[in-house]
């Protein structure tokens, strides 16, 4: 990186770090998560009105690596507050809500884009392809977006606060499958069914072997640690732990923030836990809010513009896309009617797509399978979905009363 372009990018960092906690100030203030306020910074200080936030280039690359550090962080602290065997119990509910909130969704999605009349074609390729991809980007769900909002609202140890966790990971697992059959696809060659198990047998294979191992080797380890007596060096290993687990976690073809938040999962249940959960807290709140604004600063505003020719297609086809994507998530709260939560509550909690979607609509993108039109009614649906959650989920823990437990 060119050491000119460097002091641009530490102006740029210091904007969005006091932008993201101006706003997120604001939001609190007037009754919203904090994360609304950062996602809105993001499309503030996006390429599409300020162009504080870099887009390409290597400032870029260097703001997506923080972005990738942040939700990394923060998934290691949402493990570090997950109840291990809280979560075993409400395992079966977080499974069905994740697999029918994939499920769904993604028929939907399909349905819409192969059978129904619309207003752009897929592209370059066969209508089913393209069907397919369209159907894959409504299967995503954020679990960082949702996490941050349990997170400020204070709920995170209610039972819809485990089942939306649990659900989300898994959804991240089954979206390790569909990514690997799209990616397939973009090549010209989808992968076999080895390729699916192997795929899904990698991802599960890891979270359980990592919890198993690390539970036990862990807290030997952390016991050894806290003999040096350095300053912080339980947050320093505790970091370098989140962060070499999921570069683990990446290297064997599961995801950075399954590792991460295996890793919180884990230093859960060591001695030294209060000390690591107090200092973890402060580094969180200055990586997360890079990730939120590098979501925001995605949406491009010219897409909203009713008055353009070419967005009035784009803007109906984006409100079906939500339309359906909202549903989807929705009925998933109803998923294990034998378990005792507030399902409208699980239901919008699963409901943010964020940056998950939009990888697998930027691997369409770029193999020509969904043309600038699609990716732009794709890139508003994932704005429109990552935005709706924040008030919903404030309305709806206002006004349910105290947690209900399965």
């Amino acid at each position: 990186m060119h050491e000119a372009s460097i002091p641009s990018l530490f102006l740029s960092l210091a904007a969005v770090l006091v932008a993201a906690k101006l706003l997120s100030e604001l939001a609190e203030r007037v009754g919203q998560p904090a994360v609304l306020g950062e996602l809105i910074a993001g499309v503030l200080l996006g390429g599409s009105l300020l162009g504080v936030v870099p887009d390409q280039g290597p400032g870029a690359d260097i703001f997506h690596v923080l972005a990738e550090l942040g939700v990394v962080l923060l998934l290691f602290e949402i493990g570090l507050e997950t109840d291990l065997r809280e979560l075993f119990r409400v395992g079966t509910a977080s499974l069905l809500v994740a697999t029918v909130g994939v499920i769904l969704p993604f028929a939907l999605g399909f349905t819409y884009w192969a059978f129904i009349p619309h207003a752009a074609s897929g592209g370059t390729t066969d209508l089913t392809t393209a069907a397919i991809f369209v159907g894959a980007t409504l299967t995503a769900t954020s679990v960082g977006i949702t996490a941050r909002v349990l997170s400020d609202l204070g709920q995170m140890h209610t039972a819809e606060a485990r089942i939306i966790i649990g659900a989300a990971v898994i959804d991240d697992v089954l979206g390790l499958v569909i990514l690997s059959l799209v990616s397939g696809l973009a090549a010209g060659a989808p992968p076999g069914p080895w390729g699916v198990v192997r795929t899904l047998g990698v991802a599960v294979g890891f979270l359980v072997i990592a919890v198993l191992v690390g539970r036990y080797a862990a807290p030997r380890l952390f016991d050894l640690v806290v003999r040096m007596r350095v300053r912080y060096v339980l947050l320093v290993f505790a970091i370098a732990f989140a962060l070499a687990l999921s570069a683990v976690a990446a290297m064997a073809g599961s995801a950075l923030i399954i590792g991460s938040f295996a890793a919180g999962l884990i230093l859960s249940g060591i001695n030294q836990f209060d000390t690591v959960d107090r200092e973890v807290r402060p580094v969180v709140s200055i990586f997360a809010p890079v990730f939120f604004v590098s979501v925001g600063s995605s949406v491009n505003l010219r897409l909203l513009n009713p008055t353009l020719s070419e967005s009035a297609g784009i803007l109906g086809m984006a409100a079906i896309l939500t339309l359906l994507a909202i549903v989807g998530k929705l009925a998933a709260g109803w998923a294990a009617p034998w378990v005792r939560f507030r399902r409208l509550v699980v239901g919008v909690g699963m409901v943010p797509r964020g940056e998950v979607g939009l990888i697998f609509a930027d691997i369409g993108r770029r193999a020509g399978i969904l043309n600038e039109a699609v990716f732009g009614a794709i890139l508003l649906m994932i704005m429109a979905t990552t935005f709706v959650a924040p008030p919903g989920l404030k309305l709806l823990f206002g006004s349910s009363g105290p947690e209900t437990r399965p």
